[in-house]
C-alpha cells in the first residue's frame, strides 16, 4: 500500500528531527571541545543503540513472551500469516503479554517486526475484532512508521538531556540551577515531541484505513476500539509511557496525545 501523504510527512519530520540532532552534535563539538570524530560516531551510534534498546525495552516493560503457534493462539497465527502475505511483508514475531489493559502494539521494522497482544485484549474481543487489531498493527510495520516513531522519541529524549546539561554547565552550580536545567530539559523534549506528534496521529488513521482495506470492512476494528476504550476505563490502568505511543489505544486523550480521538477513528472506520 502506497501512502504518499504519510511518506512525505515522515520525510519532513525526519528532516526536522535530524536538524535537532545535528544541533546537539554542534553544541557538543563547539561548547565542550569534544573531537568531531567522537561527536559523529557517538551521536549516530547512540541513535542505533536507542533504537535497539527502545525495541527491547518495550518488550521487557510489558513482560512479553513468545506466542505459541498451537492451542488457543493457532487462529491468531493463521490470521497474521494471511494478512502478512496480502500486505507483502514477512510475518512478524508474535508475542503475548499481561499489560493490565486490553491493548496491542507493533515494534521493529519490516523483516524484523514484532506484534505484541495483551491477554486482556484477546479475552474481550471476538475473533473478527481481533483480526482488525492485528491488521492495524501489521499496517504500521508495512508503512515503516514504527521506526520513525521510535527514533523520533529517542531524539526528543536526547535533546531534553542535552538541554538539561547545557543549563547545568553554563550556569552556577546550585540546586536551583539543577532544577532549572531539569525543567528546561522537559520543555525541550516536549517541544521536539510536537513534531513527532505531527505524524503520530496521522499514522493511526492510515493504519486504520489499511486494516479496513485488508479485512474488507472497518466495522470489526471500530467495534474493537469501542471495547478497548471501555476496557481501559474499567481497569483504571494505563500502559507504560515507553510503549503508549506504539499501542493501538494510547490511553487518556490529552493535548500532546499520540493518538487521535477514539470517537473520530470509529466514525471514519464505519464509513469505509
Amino acid at each position: 500500500m502506497n501512502h504518499r501523504g504519510l511518506q512525505v510527512r515522515m520525510a519532513l519530520v525526519g528532516t526536522i528531527l535530524f536538524a535537532f540532532y545535528l544541533a546537539i552534535a554542534t553544541v557538543a563539538y563547539a561548547a565542550f571541545n569534544i573531537p568531531l570524530a567522537i561527536v559523529l560516531i557517538g551521536s549516530f551510534g547512540l541513535v542505533g543503540i536507542q533504537y535497539v534498546l527502545g525495541k527491547k525495552m518495550a518488550l521487557w516493560t510489558t513482560g512479553a513472551k513468545d506466542m505459541p503457534e498451537d492451542g488457543q493462539y493457532a487462529q491468531v497465527h493463521r490470521s497474521v500469516e494471511r494478512f502478512s502475505e496480502e500486505m507483502g511483508i514477512e510475518k512478524p514475531r508474535l508475542m503475548v503479554a499481561s499489560m493490565g489493559v486490553p491493548n496491542a502494539f507493533a515494534t521493529g521494522r519490516r523483516g524484523a517486526g514484532v506484534v505484541v497482544v495483551s491477554e486482556e485484549l484477546m479475552s474481550i474481543l471476538d475473533h473478527d475484532e481481533l483480526e482488525g487489531v492485528l491488521a492495524h498493527e501489521l499496517a504500521h510495520i508495512e508503512n515503516r512508521d514504527v521506526l520513525t516513531m521510535t527514533i523520533g522519541q529517542s531524539i526528543a529524549m536526547m535533546v531534553g538531556i542535552a538541554v538539561h546539561w547545557i543549563v547545568l554547565f553554563t550556569g552556577e552550580r546550585s540546586l536551583a540551577n539543577y532544577f532549572l536545567g531539569y525543567l528546561a530539559g522537559i520543555v525541550a523534549q516536549m517541544f521536539v515531541m510536537v513534531f513527532v506528534m505531527a505524524i503520530s496521529r496521522y499514522r493511526e488513521y492510515i493504519a486504520d484505513a489499511d486494516a479496513a482495506q485488508v479485512i474488507g470492512t472497518g466495522d470489526p476494528l471500530a467495534r474493537a476500539l469501542e471495547k478497548i476504550s471501555r476496557g481501559a476505563q474499567a481497569s483504571g490502568n494505563e500502559v507504560d509511557d515507553s510503549v503508549a505511543a506504539l499501542c493501538i489505544f494510547g490511553g487518556a486523550e490529552r493535548l500532546l496525545s499520540t493518538h487521535p480521538p477514539t470517537e473520530e477513528r470509529i466514525s471514519r472506520l464505519r464509513s469505509y
